[in-house]
């Protein structure tokens, strides 16, 4: 069983160690102590030489700083980092490399090509399509990154509370999960979104968080259920730590990572999702500037005007993949079986 990545309380571990703590010696040295044994192995063994990490004052490493050391060396996270801190930056600052505005338009270039100062051409209402491909990620990486702390801080609380009290609130949590996994996502957003008017994210991002933390909630669920089990837990319970306290110290910090990488991977796929249903008419609307509206828009013209349809369906791509391979990169790194 591995043990806690964090540091335990003195108690906690005295009370987990029962049992296999060190045999005193009854003999009195020449020194006059009592009931200690020479540095060494096992009564009979010979001396062995000190602990090489205690001697240097190092700690033994966690698994997060495992992992993290893991990263560092996976070409798959470095790229998909990089790709991700290029998205983000010009999703606040989309004015560094794009100088124009993504609602000005002029619609005697509507359908043109590459030109010089507009490398992406024009749409069919006659906007720069560089400018609105670099304008759009904005508002996915807000969609991507507002829906997934929703559904990870919604589910995780849900399902951990679940797995860790069990019982009757247990049963009526795996019931309520199994009702919205039977709700398909895109019909669900036809339904709910079709009688919304507003043109901002929030609702986009809140009907994800409504049918994405499910998902979450089984994963949180069954990782609280296993860690709960340990012994450090249950020694915390022996000396009478209360719940929150076993929660909050004990509990959350090895019952997280699997709900980290889950969340990590559903970023790209919520990202996928508020351009479909933008694609679909029932997502954002105009004048938000959208890679769903864009491709829906592009649509009628992609024999006539390919551009159109071709940058920003690659930049929705690119940016799903880029997360996506983060997830995987997160979950290599916070896999025992793996490790």
């Amino acid at each position: 069983m591995p043990e806690p990545f964090y540091e335990p309380d003195a108690a906690v571990a005295a009370v987990a160690a029962t049992g296999a703590g060190e045999a005193t010696d009854p003999a009195v040295g020449e020194g006059g102590t009592r009931g200690k044994r020479p540095e060494g192995g096992p009564q009979g063994t010979g001396p062995v030489g000190p602990d090489p990490s205690a001697a240097s004052g190092e700690r033994a490493r966690s698994l997060w700083s495992d992992a993290w050391r893991d990263l560092r060396r996976n070409p798959v996270f470095i790229v998909s980092g990089l790709v991700i801190t290029f998205l983000v930056l010009i999703s606040v600052w989309p004015s560094l490399i794009a100088s124009g505005n993504p609602l000005q338009c002029d619609l005697a270039r509507a359908q043109e090509g590459s030109q010089p100062g507009h490398p992406f051409g024009f749409n069919g209402q006659g906007c720069d399509v560089y400018t609105r491909t670099v304008y759009g990620a904005r508002t996915s990486v807000t969609v991507g990154v507002c829906a997934t702390l929703g559904v990870a801080l919604l589910g995780s609380v849900l399902g951990g509370l679940a797995g860790f009290f069990g019982g009757a609130w247990d049963a009526l949590l795996s019931r309520v999960t199994d009702v919205f996994f039977g709700i398909p996502v895109v019909l669900g957003g036809l339904v709910f979104l079709s009688v919304v008017t507003s043109t901002t994210v929030w609702p986009v991002i809140g009907f994800i968080v409504l049918l994405g933390w499910p998902q979450i909630a089984r994963i949180a669920r069954g990782s609280v259920i296993t860690v709960k089990q340990n012994d450090y837990v249950q020694a915390a319970r022996a000396l009478g730590a209360s719940n929150a306290r076993m929660l909050l110290r004990h509990v959350t910090p090895n019952a997280v990572a699997p709900v980290i990488v889950v969340a990590t991977i559903a970023l790209g796929t919520y990202i996928s999702l508020e351009a479909t249903l933008s694609y679909l008419g029932v997502g954002l609307k105009p004048p938000t500037v959208s890679w769903g509206i864009d491709l829906s828009a592009a649509s009628p013209y992609v024999r006539n005007a390919p551009h159109m349809l071709l940058w920003p369906a690659g930049a929705l791509a690119v940016t799903v993949l880029a997360f996506i391979m983060l997830g995987d990169a997160v979950r290599d790194a916070l896999d025992p079986k793996l490790r």
